[in-house]
């Protein structure tokens, strides 16, 4: 298979990790996209061999927290764009967005970001502890404790939607 195949052959779990970080439809689009486009650039700093589906999480995650720090330091210089999100509307388009979120994205979204990366890629993305935890760039110790209170958190978020 072609490094581009194999892409595309991960790219459903790529949208779905995209998700789960920026908690957005539309940002998901937008971050697979960019991770997509730097894969495409560095094809050649990825090994074979190696598990492409974990080096795109790594570039996926490294992208939304540069996004972050940027947005960040947009936010001490501008007004957000969401200040006139809701000028002129009736709230349907709300209310008919908050209708269609289940009550697991309505939880995974209440997790600090570092649960919820943890439990996106052990829990949703099917990657070893290990793997995660070389995604994340910290200790397996410190992958699994965030993945006890992720789950404690998600069973007591669920369990209040009930």
């Amino acid at each position: 298979m072609s490094f581009e195949s194999d892409l595309l052959a991960i790219l459903p779990r790529l949208r779905r990790f995209a998700a789960s970080l920026s908690r957005d439809r539309a940002d998901a689009d937008d971050l697979c996209q960019a991770a997509l486009e730097k894969a495409l650039r560095a094809r050649d700093q990825w090994q074979p061999g190696t598990r492409l589906d974990s080096w795109m999480y790594r570039i996926m995650r490294n992208l939304w927290i540069d996004e972050g720090r940027s947005r960040q330091r947009a936010a001490r210089t501008f007004a957000p764009e969401e200040a006139g999100e809701h000028v002129g509307h009736a709230g349907d388009r709300d209310v008919e967005a908050h209708v269609m979120l289940s009550d697991v994205d309505r939880a995974m979204h209440g997790l600090p970001d570092e649960q919820r990366e943890a439990i996106a890629l052990v829990l949703v993305e099917g990657l070893s502890y290990k793997e995660a935890a070389e995604v994340l760039d910290i200790p397996m110790g410190t992958l699994t404790s965030r993945l006890v209170r992720g789950r404690g958190a998600l069973i007591e978020l669920l369990g209040e939607a009930a």
